[in-house]
């Protein structure tokens, strides 16, 4: 069984849960706390509904958009997401060859497994590259300095990580960043022994932009001391596009507008951080009434489905981001099953758009209002 047995996002993860360790499965597709938080993402984006419309010439469309000006043959990207080469090695350079493939963002995780430099160049160009703050900030400001050296035009801030989520099922196994083996993780990797001969062949997973730099990088310290001052000084320091990632809260999205960000993105982590928080796809209407209809507004959290995507532009959002489902095809057949999977994506989109009666993306977000 390989890419051919993908036919959705569903297919994608329950392949991956097999061929995965049980700590690696669990580290990209748990949550926090009782996983509550992403049960009600789940449940908020089944509830929005599309308007069918019927008599329309739908035959010609097109999934073409821009995004911060430039071209994009897709409405979604792909979400930054730490130490992907755990679903596969050499998983960061697939997802760089799908952006330059089709010319939409890769959002470059701090806590990537290849260099940032070998990533970007990959995905000639179409990367953007997101930031923790943490510790004192200096280590933070070298990666900004190293980002802006490297080519990087867009910095993703991520701010709704001020201390590490509680995930249970990551620490029932003993996940840690950097990665540890002891007794229960050998036992694990010894029943999952295709993922784990072809890990050990290419190199145990690291934190490749710190090896670099020289120091290391706690998961769990604390990010408490990201406050707006300095984002201002991040705003001063860095010349590109900035993007402020995890917005939740209209006031703050207002706030960040009056502080000079280019574009926010309204998130939850994926439900990883606060089992609480609300349902994203809820949020992103006020936001973009709050903020008008120019202002540019990005989406990610629970995307399984194209639908999902039409979904986020119907409520508001400029662009989408796709995460960890395209782990799960990485994770259940390689680089064909992630292109498998993006290619679902972009049918499922396209036939959604067709039975609401639109042709294009801008038509899309004009039109695809949520029935009442």
């Amino acid at each position: 069984m390989g890419a051919n047995a993908i036919h959705s996002a569903a297919d994608a993860r329950r392949l991956a849960r097999r061929r995965l360790p049980w700590m690696v499965f669990d580290y990209i597709d748990g949550a926090a706390g009782q996983e509550t938080g992403a049960a009600r993402n789940r449940v908020a984006l089944d509830a929005v509904t599309l308007r069918p419309r019927i008599l329309k010439d739908v035959s010609q469309r097109s999934l073409a958009t821009t995004v911060l000006g430039a071209s994009a043959e897709r409405p979604f990207g792909i979400a930054p997401m730490g130490m992907c080469n755990l679903s596969r090695p050499g998983a960061d350079l697939m997802l760089a060859r799908l952006a330059a493939r089709h010319r939409v963002p890769h959002g470059v995780s701090t806590v990537a497994s290849t260099p940032m430099e070998k990533i970007i160049e990959t995905a000639e160009g179409y990367a953007w590259f997101q930031l923790y703050f943490s510790g004192d900030g200096k280590g933070t400001f070298k990666l900004v300095e190293r980002a802006k050296a490297a080519g990087y035009k867009t910095l993703v801030l991520t701010v709704d990580v001020p201390e590490v989520g509680r995930r249970p099922r990551e620490l029932r196994h003993g996940f840690k960043m950097p990665f540890r083996i002891g007794p229960r993780q050998f036992v694990d990797f010894a029943l999952h022994p295709r993922w784990s001969l072809a890990t050990l062949f290419r190199g145990k997973p690291q934190m490749a932009n710190f090896e670099m730099d020289g120091f290391e990088f706690d998961r769990t310290e604390t990010r408490a001391n990201l406050t707006w001052d300095i984002l201002k000084r991040l705003r001063d320091a860095w010349p590109g596009t900035l993007v402020v990632k995890g917005v939740l809260d209209v006031e703050d999205a207002k706030g960040l507008v009056m502080a000079g960000v280019d574009a926010i993105q309204v998130s939850s982590h994926g439900a990883r951080q606060l089992e609480s928080a609300p349902a994203p796809i809820d949020v992103l209407a006020e936001i973009r009434g709050a903020l008008g209809p120019d202002y540019p507004i990005y989406y990610d959290s629970g995307i399984r489905s194209g639908e999902d995507v039409l979904k986020a532009l119907a409520r508001g959002a400029n662009f989408a981001f796709v995460g960890r489902i395209l782990q799960y095809a990485i994770a259940a057949a390689g680089e064909a099953g992630l292109h498998t999977m993006w290619t679902i994506l972009s049918e499922e989109l396209s036939i959604a758009m067709a039975q609401i009666g639109v042709t294009s993306i801008r038509e899309a977000s004009e039109q695809a209002r949520p029935l009442p």
